[in-house]
């Protein structure tokens, strides 16, 4: 599997927090994470690679001689750079793609500015021009469990006096927390995780050494083709094991389907890792909502493509956050899974997926969204007759490869 995207976006954003030599093994190389090294490369980190591995050589950050940094088309390039710069003191204006320009920046620059932070955003999104200023620890009550908004708070934090508090109503992904205890941050959890705080400015912190294990969140798209695909076995190694990433596993698992977990291990960040074996299974409904959507919000387009395969009704709630994802990802799913002959009823906060259903092939786009480009290419599989996509280099963004290995695994791509 690709390299988790998550941690690799973080791997190269935290190297900037301690001075030395940083080394990253397994960084995903894709369209997002590139985006974040290139921006960081432009903030003083001199990056090289040999043998698979990243070398990150750091002083800190500097200025950057074109203040106007290209965030492309990734959210947590401009979500946690934001609460980088405004800890660092670092002016810059940070923008991106049309898409990117459309997601909402406020929930992030908000609490920022309580901080001291100095941020204007453009009606709430990008453009974010970020100037000097000193920061001061602040408690933070979120309103909806946000990883990338609270990487964006710690990180501000590492650099601000006094404590940083971030209380969050349910779990979300903590690779932010692994990867700063791994760094040497004075850094503390609640027994539930759901709130952390760091006590600032964090001094002294440790070169990074990471092994990225392989993403989840692509490996999803696997999991679901195998599970569907009459005939299947597949095998997808070192792939992250984070209880805060697989909930999209758990809930698979509560609807029937064949998942076998071995070979596990943990990598030198403290990320759990191991092997996943997926065979063919018939799926049953469920109801999916409360604290699972955070741990499975990037999975649930292809999770309810497994529920147009599932005998009763499954229904998905609360996850309202979809609609402010690269496209309003309620309504184009739904849009999709139709266009396949899917019974799907839209929600505000979800949607109603009545199966099984037959598919028929179909030709849609991407709407430059990778994981709905994901989810049509693996809808085809399982569709009657051809399925065209269109616009499918967005893929890249998160899963550069996904057509090849789709092929190389026995799906009949032209």
């Amino acid at each position: 599997m690709p390299g988790d995207k998550s941690i690799s976006h973080r791997a190269v954003m935290f190297s900037a927090l301690a001075p030395g030599v940083h080394r990253v093994r397994g960084w995903l190389q894709a369209g997002d994470t590139l985006a974040t090294l290139s921006v960081m490369q432009a903030l003083g980190l001199r990056v090289s690679q040999e043998d698979g591995e990243l070398r990150i050589e750091s002083q800190g950050l500097r200025s950057p001689t074109w203040p106007r940094l290209d965030c492309r088309n990734s959210g947590t390039t401009m979500r946690l750079l934001s609460g980088l710069l405004a800890g660092a003191g670092i002016e810059a204006v940070l923008d991106g793609s049309d898409q990117l320009r459309r997601r909402p920046m406020r929930r992030v620059t908000e609490p920022l500015r309580r901080m001291g932070a100095q941020i204007e955003d453009t009606e709430g999104r990008a453009p974010l021009h970020i100037r000097p200023a000193a920061l001061h620890g602040v408690e933070h009550h979120l309103p909806i469990a946000s990883a990338q908004v609270k990487s964006a708070l710690l990180l501000a934090g590492c650099f601000a006096e006094g404590e940083t508090v971030v209380h969050e109503p349910a779990r979300s992904r903590d690779h932010t927390e692994r990867m700063l205890l791994a760094m040497g941050a004075p850094l503390r959890l609640s027994e539930d995780r759901r709130t952390c705080a760091i006590q600032g400015p964090a001094t002294r912190l440790q070169s990074l050494d990471v092994m990225v294990p392989g993403d989840f969140s692509s490996a999803a798209f696997l999991i679901v083709a195998a599970t569907l695909a009459p005939g299947s076995e597949v095998s997808l190694q070192q792939v992250n094991l984070n209880p805060t990433r697989i909930g999209l596993l758990h809930i698979l698992q509560r609807m029937g389907a064949s998942i076998e977990i071995a070979d596990l291990a943990e990598t030198s960040g403290g990320e759990p890792l191991g092997t996943l074996i997926v065979r063919p299974a018939a799926l049953r409904a469920t109801q999916v909502g409360g604290e699972e959507i955070p741990l499975a919000i990037d999975e649930l387009p292809i999770l309810a493509l497994a529920a147009t395969q599932a005998e009763g009704e499954t229904v998905i709630r609360d996850a309202a956050e979809l609609r402010v994802k690269e496209t309003d990802r309620i309504a184009q799913v739904c849009d999709i899974l139709r266009a396949f002959g899917a019974e799907v009823e839209e929600l505000p906060d979800g949607m109603i997926i009545r199966g099984p259903r037959p598919l028929r092939g179909a030709h849609l786009s991407s709407r430059g969204d990778h994981r709905l480009g994901m989810l049509i290419a693996v809808a085809g599989l399982i569709a009657r007759g051809e399925t065209i996509l269109e616009d499918e280099a967005c893929i890249a963004d998160s899963f550069p490869g996904f057509a090849t290995i789709l092929a190389r695994l026995g799906a009949k791509i032209g």
